[in-house]
């Protein structure tokens, strides 16, 4: 899912970078049967939490006031301009 928001803003970037961590850490610390890392996983996902209702809020309440209230910090979509070499006319 990370993957998919590298083109979205950097609010849910931000949400699902923490998620897949807090996954990781938490596979990690039960199979190795390490209570720090499984307690450290706990302080992400209260991170992850808070992340993701702040980035919830921020887009409810930016629909609903038809303006940014709140930043989700966006990312500048780029167009592919097309190469030389990628001729649609078979040239």
């Amino acid at each position: 899912m990370f993957v998919g928001t590298l083109r979205m803003n950097r609010a849910l970037q931000f949400v699902f970078a923490t998620l897949a961590l807090l996954f990781f850490m938490l596979a990690l610390g039960n199979g190795l049967n390490e209570p720090n890392i499984i307690q450290t996983a706990g302080y992400l996902g209260i991170v992850c939490g808070l992340s993701a209702m702040y980035t919830g809020l921020a887009q409810v309440l930016n629909e609903v006031c038809g303006y940014e209230l709140l930043p989700l910090f966006g990312v500048k979509k780029t167009e592919l301009a097309p190469s030389p070499e990628m001729d649609i006319a078979g040239k």
